[in-house]
């Protein structure tokens, strides 16, 4: 698993953003912190309430410069679906192939839902030299980041 100062590995994928788009992370950097917020599935009862609570504080990590990007396994699609259901402003990055989840050490499955090698909830600081500055991983999926040490490692990144 990817940790606090190791070099963070590049996401090549697609973006939701409105539009789908190509996306490569390492295009954003340089520009400010950016917070990685992988989770499981868009649609979900946990996923959605961290996805809202991030939209929620949304200000506060822009006026920290950071870019928030959510990760999953959805099709860019499903994630558009998704930001416009639930008013998100920040982008979603479609890791269908699960290069990401993979990179970053934060693949699981969840037997109980028949989800197989979606992303455990986790969130990733990475800086502007593409160093990742914060590393949290969930002990059980249905847990959230606490967000206000997310904004204090942006803060400090």
């Amino acid at each position: 698993m990817v940790s606090t100062g190791d070099s963070a590995p590049d996401i090549s994928a697609t973006v939701a953003n409105g539009e789908v788009e190509e996306f490569e992370l390492s295009d954003h950097l340089g520009d400010g912190p950016v917070v990685l917020a992988f989770f499981p599935g868009a649609f979900t009862p946990p996923c959605s309430n961290e996805m809202v609570a991030l939209q929620d504080h949304l200000g506060d990590f822009e006026d920290a410069g950071a870019t928030i990007l959510g990760v999953s396994a959805d099709s860019a699609f499903s994630q558009n679906a998704f930001r416009e259901e639930e008013d998100l402003e920040f982008d979603l990055v479609s890791d269908m192939d699960r290069d990401a989840i993979e990179d970053y050490g934060v693949r699981i499955d969840i037997e109980d839902l028949g989800l197989h090698g979606v992303a455990n909830r986790s969130a990733f600081v990475v800086d502007d030299e593409g160093e990742v500055a914060y590393d949290w991983v969930a002990d059980d999926p249905t847990n959230e980041p606490d967000y206000d040490e997310l904004l204090d490692a942006v803060e400090s990144a």
